[in-house]
C-alpha cells in the first residue's frame, strides 16, 4: 500500500506527464487536431468531429542553432531548420530554410507552436496533450482547438 507521501508523488508525476510539463531537455511535442465531416468555421470550431491528427515533435539543439522536427509514428527523415535563436526546448526562433514547408512552425514561444501567415509552413491546429489523449480514447474533448492557425477573416 502505498503512503500519503507517495500518492502526492505519483499525481504529481501524473499531472506533469499528461500536461507535458516536464519533458526531455530540448524537445517539445505540438498535438494537432483535425475536423473530420466538417470544416473549421469562422471562430475556430469543428463543425464535424474533433479527432487526434499528427503529433509533430522538435528538438532544439542550441550548440548547432538548430531545430530538428518530425512526425510521431511516421516512418520518414526528420526535417531540419537551421541559423535558429534558440534560447531554450520552448522558446525558439527560426529563418525559413529548404525544409519549413514540411514543418507547422518557425518558432516556439513558452512551448506553444506560433503560427505565421507569411511563412511556409503549413496550418494546424492543435489541443493539450490530455485533450489529444482523450480524443484518441474516443473521449469528447470539445470542437475547438487551443492554438494554431487563426480562423480567416
Amino acid at each position: 500500500m502505498l503512503g500519503g507521501g507517495a500518492v502526492v508523488f505519483t499525481i504529481g508525476c501524473l499531472l506533469a506527464w499528461i500536461t507535458d510539463s516536464v519533458t526531455l531537455q530540448g524537445e517539445r511535442t505540438i498535438y494537432t487536431v483535425e475536423c473530420r465531416d466538417g470544416a473549421w468555421d469562422a471562430s475556430g470550431a469543428c463543425t464535424g468531429k474533433l479527432v487526434p491528427g499528427m503529433r509533430y515533435r522538435f528538438r532544439a539543439l542550441r550548440s548547432h542553432n538548430e531545430v530538428l522536427f518530425w512526425r510521431v509514428g511516421v516512418n520518414e527523415n526528420s526535417g531540419r531548420l537551421t541559423d535558429c535563436a534558440i534560447r531554450d526546448g520552448r522558446n525558439w526562433k527560426c529563418p525559413p530554410g529548404s525544409d519549413a514547408a514540411r514543418s507547422i512552425t518557425l518558432q516556439m514561444n513558452g512551448g506553444e507552436a506560433v503560427h505565421d501567415p507569411q511563412s511556409p509552413t503549413h496550418a494546424f491546429h492543435a489541443v493539450h496533450k490530455w485533450r489529444w489523449i482523450a480524443l484518441r480514447w474516443g473521449l469528447l474533448a470539445g470542437s475547438t482547438a487551443d492554438a494554431g492557425t487563426p480562423p480567416a477573416q
